[in-house]
This record gives structure tokens, C-alpha cells and sequence, in this order.
């Protein structure tokens, strides 16, 4: 039987390998322990990329050797928290990767890959492109230590997307996919429009996971 803090390691997982590609800066201390963050630019096999926002421990991190170009393997979670956007006047849901482990490396055969096990906390937003393409975005619940959660937007495609439509609050799912970063234009109250990025992972693969199993509050 898995102890908590197992669990939680077990189901939330990503691995991505890229280069750093902006200044690491300081980001925030817990406990006198401090973190700090930097973008990984990882690449798709479309021949694109995804810039990627990392944090990682000061424990573990090699500050002399995490350069712009630096090549690295990073194995950790997603994790979330809320941003207060002073000019917007509300919390904006922010993504990161936790990296729990790195290795200098110069190639993975696999450069993003995710694997999460949670709970559906908000209704499926079902809807198809101007093309045809069927999308169903989900928000994800996913369990941590000391009763939090984190929540990952997620999005599926096609018969994934028809699937996800039919879920409910509070179902289970595990689901294996890739983090991607996405650029989009958003419209101002003032009519002006800033270009915003959000992270998601895009799902290639989900099913429905333990009917018995009972999520947190997700208040």
C-alpha cells in the first residue's frame, strides 16, 4: 500500500529536455531554502518548441554551470499557484515545472513527457475549430502533500475530446501527454489586445481511473 507522500509522487510526473534559453533569476525562499526559475526551450517533433518555465531548488542547482544554452534533462511536476494581476484586479492560475532531479545531457529520445493522475474539478468545455477539429479542454485536480492540490489545464483532441465531453466533477482520470506553452491574443477592456502565453498539457492519451477513488475540496 503506497504512503501519501508515494502517491503523490506517483501521479504527477513530467520529463523534458531542452536548453536553458533566459537569465536564471531568483524566485522566492521557503524555510531559508531558496528557488529560482528559468525558461527551457524544448523541442516538438514538428520541428517547433515549447519555452517551458521551470523552478528549481538552489540544493541542487549548479548556478555556474546554468548558462544560456546549457543543455538539460529534467525529471519533476507541474505544480500551480495563483498570481495576483494588480492591473486585471483577480488571481491568475500560474504553471510551473518543480524540478526534483537534472542531468547534463545532449539528447532524449522522448524531450516532454507527462503523466498525471486526478480529478476533474470544473464541467469539460467541448467545442470544434473553424476547420472541424473537435477540442475539449479539462482542468485537472492533482493531489500533493499536506492536502493541496495542483490544477493543470489540460486539453484533448478528436475521439479524446468526445470522451472527455461526458465527464463530471469529481471523476478520476489519468491521462499521458506533453507540456506545451501557447500564444494568444488577448482583448483588453480598453479594446487594445496583449499577447499572453499559457501552458497546458496536451493530452495523446486518457482513461477513466478509479470510480471509487474520492477527490479533495476543491474549494
Amino acid at each position: 500500500m503506497q504512503t501519501e507522500n508515494e502517491s503523490t509522487l506517483n501521479n504527477n510526473r513530467i520529463s523534458l529536455f531542452g536548453e536553458i534559453a533566459t537569465d536564471v533569476s531568483f524566485s522566492h525562499d521557503v524555510y531559508g531554502e531558496g528557488f529560482y526559475g528559468f525558461n527551457l526551450l524544448v523541442s516538438r517533433l514538428s520541428n517547433t518548441h515549447d519555452l517551458l518555465p521551470v523552478t528549481i531548488s538552489e540544493r541542487i542547482m549548479e548556478a555556474d554551470k546554468f548558462t544560456h544554452g546549457t543543455r538539460i534533462a529534467i525529471s519533476g511536476q507541474i505544480r500551480s499557484y495563483n498570481n495576483f494581476i494588480e492591473e486585471e484586479k483577480r488571481n491568475r492560475l500560474v504553471l510551473t515545472v518543480f524540478a526534483k532531479d537534472f542531468m547534463y545531457k545532449d539528447e532524449q529520445q522522448n524531450p516532454n513527457d507527462v503523466f498525471l493522475d486526478g480529478y476533474i474539478c470544473k464541467p469539460p468545455q467541448y467545442r470544434t475549430t473553424p476547420f472541424g477539429r473537435e477540442i475539449c479542454d479539462l482542468l485537472l485536480a492533482v493531489n500533493r502533500s499536506y492536502n493541496k492540490s495542483d490544477y493543470i489545464p489540460c486539453i484533448t483532441w478528436g475521439r479524446n475530446a468526445r470522451f472527455s465531453s461526458k465527464l463530471e466533477v469529481g471523476d478520476n482520470i489519468k491521462l499521458w501527454g506533453r507540456m506545451q506553452s501557447r500564444i494568444y491574443q488577448k482583448k483588453l477592456d480598453d479594446g487594445d489586445t496583449v499577447e499572453k502565453t499559457a501552458f497546458e498539457v496536451s493530452v495523446s492519451k486518457l482513461e477513466q481511473g478509479d470510480k471509487d477513488a474520492k477527490p479533495k475540496n476543491f474549494e
